[in-house]
């Protein structure tokens, strides 16, 4: 079932116009401009002057960003270990690596990246014995590597291949059409594509996807007028048909898609990132939608349909979901399948004829094989504790694959058989990493109003709990977004480097289903804030470490996080890194996709929202004098997801309020967006640059073994 599933001639301008932001431990930032706008809300007079950052393309600002970067690496360039931190973590991160095969049309389709390729390449293959063939190489697109794949879709008949390509990381995505059978690219290419997928009709002519209307300002505009149109193989996009607009609702979402069996059409609508959404399905010779879900009230995705029979897995009167049938000629008429359990169902779809529900247990995964009637199967035995994904396909699919890894198992992929319930290890990663010396635990804490609190801890065997140990707390916090045991090779070196890494599963994420999302949310959001803190109170009070050896870290919502807490505790912490984050509150909804997010923030045109997102918005809580750890923001030129004047405007309030000795300090990355697509040696160079910002800042040394010293 398809699913929805230059710069420096203007620096004298700078400084002509600015006061001099004084040095602090020897550094001379540069000159920001303050303006004098002021704001008004709901009786509330509120400075922003640095509104002019708002506009990155402006000659001011990119003066400012240069003067920054030039700054910022200046500093990090001082640090003679940067080079061997580097090293290796490149050297970590060069390893082959694949992702989990996909099956259609009777070939299997992977991704393989030869350890330090910019971007993971395409193959296709007619056996899992062989190698298989490249079909696509996103290195091609760019010479730099900042031009990705974002997203591949092949046809039923496995005919063509329709691919998205971002250019340096931006949401914005141009569809294009590859004739697999030829190996031609064709020369149509569909513009101002965001937020969709490309889901073909049954035949393989063409396909649906939804678009936004050319905007004016690419990276800074509020997209509004999500649109589906059908796509024509082999004709211009100024041809495709619109299949539905609603001009009444221009902050919703659309998708369109054809069932597997080709009998019916589906749609979904949604105006905002909760789990929540409409659903309409009309016979496919049909033209009147009939709206079988059409309140807005739960979240309603569907799974599979056989004859008139769909299975929909939902969060009505549910709030841990739970899955129902039903006929589509009787909507009114629904079979409980599965039930709401006293754990999360994370995700769940049907292949093979049968229903694979994942569900989160303490953050962990359990995977359970039910009959489509609900009747259970059987739990499937995964290799070990940590976090499985995958078991996708269509729905008489009798092959599947899943990927397993933990904080120290490097990522592993089982092809699983559908009827035998047996996994097979595929293929499993080889890094140069030998767990056997760093442990992995989960502890439970107490939050500020006595909630208990997961989080994991990951450190070198052995170490004595002597307050002594530099550690990395990690949080996200929000948008039902579940933080799960997963390896990644670029967290080993910060382990050899004697670090402890902890993560947080705080309330606003999904961990517990939605009610532990909606307690981290709008009037509720200092909860996050709260327990991100007694996480950290709680590494120190339990002996892993001190107040001047803890750093906090966590990109987008989880930039927000990182935001709020150094202000709120700036004694707690010695270093933060806070990552594209969201952090002027108060005008965050006027941007891009902004105003979708107002479910988890609220938004500051509420006069009881507006003194919550008051209270914390890290843009306007920076306190003259105070002394701030030591931080270094970082984000990218292109995001137009959480856009940079965010980071922009925190990092120039940071500065100008700094009363300690510690350096602020923002790294703006060219030719990159949120995160998506970023080329290797880009992710790398960041890394490295995070993990050395840490060393000085928290004062550490380099074990003699480290890199292989």
């Amino acid at each position: 079932m398809r699913k929805f599933p230059h710069y420096l001639a203007a620096l004298a301008f700078l400084t002509a116009c600015a006061a001099k932001t004084p040095a602090v431990s020897g550094l001379d930032y540069p000159s920001t401009r303050t303006g004098d706008v002021v704001d008004t809300y709901h009786g509330t007079m509120v400075p922003d002057p640095y509104r002019w950052l708002e506009d990155p393309d402006s000659e001011e600002s990119q003066a400012w960003i240069a003067a920054q970067n030039e700054l910022t690496f200046g500093w990090l360039g001082e640090i003679e270990e940067r080079g061997v931190i580097r090293s290796r973590i490149e050297a970590l991160w060069n390893f082959e690596r694949f992702s989990s095969p996909s099956l259609h049309a009777g070939r299997y389709y992977y991704f393989r990246n030869d350890g330090l390729q910019n971007q993971s390449v395409l193959y296709v293959s007619d056996s899992l014995d062989s190698d298989g063939e490249v079909l696509l190489d996103p290195n091609a697109f760019s010479e730099d590597g900042t031009v990705s794949m974002a997203g591949w879709y092949p046809s039923d008949d496995g005919r063509y291949l329709a691919f998205g390509k971002s250019d340096g990381g931006s949401d914005w995505r141009s569809l294009h059409v590859l004739d697999m059978e030829s190996g031609e690219l064709l020369e149509e290419e569909l513009k101002w594509v965001k937020f969709s997928s490309a889901n073909w009709n049954g035949d393989g002519t063409g396909f649906y996807y939804s678009r936004y209307p050319e905007p004016d300002a690419k990276l800074q505009e509020m997209n509004k007028m999500h649109q589906v149109y059908f796509h024509t193989v082999g004709t211009p996009q100024s041809e495709d048909q619109l299949m539905y607009t609603n001009p009444d609702k221009p902050d919703e979402f659309h998708w369109m898609w054809e069932s597997e069996d080709s009998t019916a059409h589906f749609m979904a609508h949604s105006d905002s990132t909760d789990d929540r959404n409409r659903l309409w399905w009309k016979p496919i010779d049909a033209k009147k939608w009939i709206r079988i879900f059409d309140e807005n009230d739960a979240g309603y995705q569907l799974l599979g349909k056989k004859d008139d029979i769909v299975w929909i897995r939902t969060n009505k009167d549910a709030p841990n979901g739970r899955v129902f049938s039903m006929n589509l000629k009787k909507p009114r008429e629904q079979t409980e399948v599965l039930a709401e359990s006293e754990n999360v169902l994370r995700s769940v779809g049907i292949t093979g004829g049968r229903i694979v529900a994942q569900y989160l247990v303490d953050a962990q995964t359990k995977v359970l094989v039910h009959e489509l009637d609900g009747a259970l199967v059987a739990e499937v035995e995964l290799p070990g504790v940590g976090s499985a994904s995958g078991w996708g396909g269509k729905f008489d699919q009798q092959e599947t694959f899943y990927t397993f890894s933990s904080f120290t198992a490097p990522s592993a992929i089982y092809r699983f058989d559908m009827q035998t319930l047996e996994s097979t290890l595929f293929r499993s990663s080889k890094v140069d990493f030998d767990p056997s010396g760093y442990i992995a635990k989960q502890v439970f804490y107490t939050s500020k109003d006595g909630t208990k609190v997961p989080m994991f801890i990951v450190h070198k065997e052995g170490i004595a709990l002597d307050g002594t140990h530099p550690t990395l707390l990690y949080g996200y916090g929000g948008f039902n977004v579940s933080l799960t045991p997963w390896f990644s090779a670029s967290r080993v070196p910060w382990l050899e480097m004697g670090g402890v890494y902890a993560v947080a599963n705080l309330r606003g994420g999904g961990e517990y289903g939605e009610e532990w999302h909606k307690a981290g949310t709008k009037l509720q959001k200092q909860n996050v804030f709260d327990d991100f803190i007694s996480a950290a109170e709680y590494l120190q009070s339990e002996g892993y470490t001190r107040p001047d050896r803890t750093a906090i870290q966590g990109g987008s919502n989880g930039g927000l996080l990182v935001g709020a807490t150094l202000l709120q505790r700036p004694d707690l912490i010695g270093a933060a890194l806070p990552a594209v984050g969201v952090l002027d509150m108060l005008r965050y909804h006027l941007f891009t996709i902004g105003r979708h997010w107002s479910g988890d923030y609220g938004t500051s045109e509420n006069a009881e929202e507006f003194a919550a997102l008051y209270a914390y918005s890290p843009v306007h809580n920076a306190a003259s004098g105070v002394a701030y750890p030591a931080t270094m923001v970082t984000t990218g030129d292109h995001d137009d997801r959480v856009v940079p004047a965010h980071s922009f405007k925190f990092a120039a309030a940071l500065q100008a309020a700094q009363g300690g000795n510690a350096p602020i300090l923002i790294r703006v990355e060219t030719r990159a967006g949120h995160g998506a697509g970023k080329p290797t040696q880009m992710r790398i160079d960041e890394i490295a640059d995070q993990y050395s910002f840490l060393f000085r800042a928290l004062g550490m040394e380099l074990p003699e073994s480290f890199g292989g010293q």
